[in-house]
């Protein structure tokens, strides 16, 4: 019997199932049209093919929730063939394509531990980590005394991803980044 959930509880990162094909809810939102009842709006992934589509549905309608199953693996490499993880239960490589893992690969780097969702026997998404440590290969050089006013600088990291950070971080220090905000949390 499958497992339903009230449109009113979609959240960014569920998996529905729509007509017979699997979704991840990337978007929604919440909305009011006069006099009739709410609607929810949502923009959702295809996992097959990965094309983004909207779909609105009443508030407090039934949708089948796919239940994903996490399994733990760690990043190898990336290649022209896809993204290589390592599953670290039975050592085998599964390879992923660049559709599936979407932002995440701005936050692989080797031997980063996720968790690969499957549903059935379908690799269907990427779990990262909600903070990760990146090295600054690229952002002018701080300046002396500078460390604590409010100012910031573009850094680019060992993954390509440019991001804010403080005047004082220079090329080669450790940063934490937040995977959900891509904002700069700390030096390490």
């Amino acid at each position: 019997m499958p497992d339903y959930i009230s449109s009113n509880d979609l959240r960014v990162g569920n998996c529905i199932e729509v007509d017979g094909n699997l979704y991840i809810v990337v978007a929604f939102q919440h909305t009011k049209v006069g006099k009739w009842g709410a609607i929810i709006k949502t923009k959702l992934r295809d996992v097959n093919t990965g094309l983004i589509i909207e779909k609105s549905f009443r508030a407090g309608e039934k949708v089948i929730r796919a239940v994903l199953e996490g399994k733990k693996a760690q990043f190898m490499y990336a290649d022209n063939q896809g993204y290589h993880f390592m599953d670290l239960e039975n050592y085998e490589e599964v390879v992923l394509p660049e559709d599936l893992i979407g932002e995440a690969k701005d936050f692989l780097v080797d031997g980063l531990e996720v968790e690969l969702l499957k549903y059935g026997d379908r690799v269907v998404g990427v779990n990262i980590p909600s903070f990760v440590e990146l090295e600054v290969v690229d952002t002018s050089p701080g300046i002396r005394g500078d460390t604590a006013s409010g100012g910031s600088k573009p850094a680019v990291l060992e993954t390509g991803l440019t991001i804010q950070v403080p005047l004082f971080v220079n090329k080669g220090d450790r940063v934490r980044v937040d995977t959900r905000t891509r904002e700069y949390l700390e030096r390490v």
